[in-house]
């Protein structure tokens, strides 16, 4: 499980319960976010692919299935671009916005991270009240008010983390989703009706990715796992099934 710029491995709290009966689920920081280490040269896509391969590596696995979100979602179709994925679940996958539209998503970013960073130092109590928790993870969530202790977390530990201003430079700003006509493994690319973060990216990536099908979550926003973790974990067991 990857997950998206701005966030940690906490923020597949609702799907993981979902999904341990049928597999084992391992569920990572990003280099840089969470509690892992910066990555030790910039952070682009090409980069992040390295590390992670290098995980995989170091746990013995060679091809998995990848459940992943916004900048996870590029990640595990860049992954599958290099033969280490048995299937992908990509949600909203980064990497194809166009230039208005990315300029939007960098600076909905930018200023989410500097609010962030300033209630830490300043007022971190106002993190932990609903209405403020609520304000912060609309856009993200379609229903920003059942947010979690854990879901707060993985937002704090992406958004607060100092490593959060490069990966947003590298991983994002230049990004541009190419060869993934080498993809071969069962893709489903997933979008949220509600969400305000990369509504019209995703299906683009039907175009450029031979294996890939495309399904609309009308009630769920750009973290359609955190909205409906239900639907996700079954699209999840559907597209591992298309594989086997």
């Amino acid at each position: 499980m990857l997950h998206g710029l701005g966030a940690a491995r906490g923020d597949f709290s609702r799907v993981v319960p979902l999904l341990v009966d049928d597999f084992d689920v391992i569920a990572v920081d990003l280099p840089g976010q969470g509690d892992a280490p910066a990555p030790p040269r910039r952070p682009t896509v090409r980069v992040l692919g390295d590390l992670l391969e290098g995980d995989l590596d170091a746990r013995g696995l060679g091809r998995v299935h990848i459940l992943g979100n916004s900048l996870g979602g590029r990640l595990a179709l860049e992954l599958a671009r290099r033969d280490r994925a048995r299937s992908v679940v990509a949600i909203a996958p980064s990497g194809l916005s166009l230039p208005p539209e990315r300029a939007y998503q960098m600076t909905g970013m930018a200023l989410t991270g500097a609010l962030v960073a300033a209630l830490q130092r300043r007022a971190p109590r106002l993190l932990d009240r609903k209405l403020p928790r609520a304000a912060l993870l609309t856009g993200l969530r379609a229903r920003p008010w059942r947010a979690t202790d854990d879901d707060l977390d993985a937002f704090v530990g992406g958004f607060g983390s100092p490593h959060f201003w490069r990966m947003l430079l590298w991983a994002i700003g230049p990004d541009v989703a190419l060869d993934l006509g080498a993809v071969r493994c069962p893709v489903l690319l997933a979008q949220g009706g509600l969400d305000w973060v990369a509504a019209g990216q995703t299906v683009r990536f039907l175009a450029t990715t031979p294996s890939a099908r495309f399904r609309l979550l009308p009630l769920a926003g750009h973290s359609a796992h955190e909205d409906v973790p239900r639907q996700v974990a079954q699209l999840v067991r559907q597209t591992a099934a298309r594989a086997a």
